[in-house]
């Protein structure tokens, strides 16, 4: 990959050369240039900004010298000029994910009040052109935000990485949320220890461990991210919360009279729950909820078995009155994609007589295991995991 820069600071850039991002130039891996944009000036005051029209605090890098730089730089159709600005996008991991795709990505680092509007436009005439801010506030220049972009992209990169086993369970990787607490030698600090499930060699319960710790930390600290998907309307599947015990139970009610329906005389585990025992198992089980109009409407829940590598998955529920609309495949297809990292599997019971159920679970790749043990009434289905 090719990185350039376009700034009045070069110095400002220099730490691209310190730790990995060094190292990462020294094998070839990666290409580095800062270029001073003052190089493409015609004054001999080199003159980068101007007062901007209309009136105004502030001043406004002029457009001639970003001109200058993209012929000079030989910016192509496949290069990916990144404008570092407030008013851009806001960088998240799968905006680093989708750069570190990029060949070649050139910086245009503004200052003042920020970059002429012709520049940006001209930019997407030539090339891919990504407006982009790291945060709902304004630095003093877009260095930093190239550099932190830099950092995020560039550590992405196949042969970057030391142990690129370390890029899959960090804070906001493809599972989303944060990543849980680590730990180190010596066992006991500051009278303080280790937690005795990370130094008691059973991997299966270390895997629950983290995956409880980082749910908690995210619905704590950042219960945004908890919300990564939505319907093709773009109503989003969140994150139950304990406010919605009472819904629930409702709905489960609710979708149970046709499951009684369909396996009469077998016994209804939801019908037999009070309000206490659905705010029991929302504090176990990771729970997904869809609200339309004010009202829950659809809900599904999953959370790792003991073995430490199955992704248990149930309560798929959908309102009667809203159900052929493909929200029931929808929190399925979401519940499956919630699975922490070590999961291999991912398994679900449904009523032995519940033929629309089985179909449904069967066309999303989900086998029918008679040979596993099911609870009374109900058969167990089974699909693999793919890494892919």
């Amino acid at each position: 990959m090719r990185l350039d820069y376009l700034t009045i600071f070069p110095d400002y850039l220099a730490p691209l050369r310190l730790s990995l991002p060094g190292k990462a130039v020294e094998s070839g891996l990666l290409e580095l240039h800062v270029h001073d944009l003052r190089s493409w000036t015609t004054d001999k005051h080199r003159t980068v900004d101007d007062t901007p029209y209309g009136g105004g605090a502030g001043m406004v890098m002029k457009p001639e010298p970003f001109g200058a730089a993209f012929d000079a730089l030989e910016i192509e159709p496949g290069d990916t000029i990144v404008f570092t600005t407030p008013s851009g996008e806001r960088f998240d991991q799968r905006v680093a994910e989708d750069l570190a795709t990029r060949s070649r990505l050139v910086f245009a680092c503004g200052r003042y009040e920020g970059i002429d509007q012709r520049v940006i436009d001209h930019a997407r005439t030539r090339a891919e052109a990504r407006e982009i801010s790291l945060g709902d506030y304004v630095l003093n220049g877009g260095e930093v935000a190239a550099l932190a972009i830099t950092e995020a992209v560039v550590r992405l990169l196949p042969g970057f990485m030391g142990n690129a086993a370390s890029l899959v369970e960090e804070s906001h990787a493809a599972g989303g949320l944060l990543e849980y607490p680590v730990f180190t030698k010596p066992p006991t600090w500051d009278d303080r220890s280790v937690p005795d499930v990370l130094r008691s060699g059973d991997h299966g319960a270390i895997a629950r461990w983290r995956h409880e710790q980082a749910r908690r930390r995210t619905a704590e600290r950042r219960p945004d991210l908890l919300a990564p998907s939505a319907l093709a309307d773009g109503t989003p599947i969140e994150r139950a919360v304990p406010g919605d015990a009472g819904e629930l139970m409702t709905l489960q009610r609710a979708c149970w009279v046709q499951e009684a329906v369909a396996n009469p005389g077998a016994p209804i585990p939801a019908f037999a729950e009070s309000l206490d025992d659905v705010r029991a198992w929302l504090g176990e089980w990771d729970t997904y909820v869809v609200r339309r109009a004010g009202r829950l409407v659809g809900a599904v829940r999953g959370r790792l078995e003991p073995d430490g590598t199955t992704w248990d998955i149930g309560r798929v529920m959908v309102a009667p009155d809203v159900q052929g609309q493909g929200l029931g495949r929808a929190l399925l297809e979401h519940v499956q994609a919630a699975a922490p990292a070590a999961a291999t599997s991912y398994t679900l019971f449904t009523g032995a007589g519940s033929d629309r159920n089985q179909r449904i679970y069967k066309k999303a790749g989900f086998r029918l295991r008679t040979d596993l043990p099911a609870p009374p009434g109900a058969v167990v289905l089974v699909k693999q995991r793919s890494h892919a």
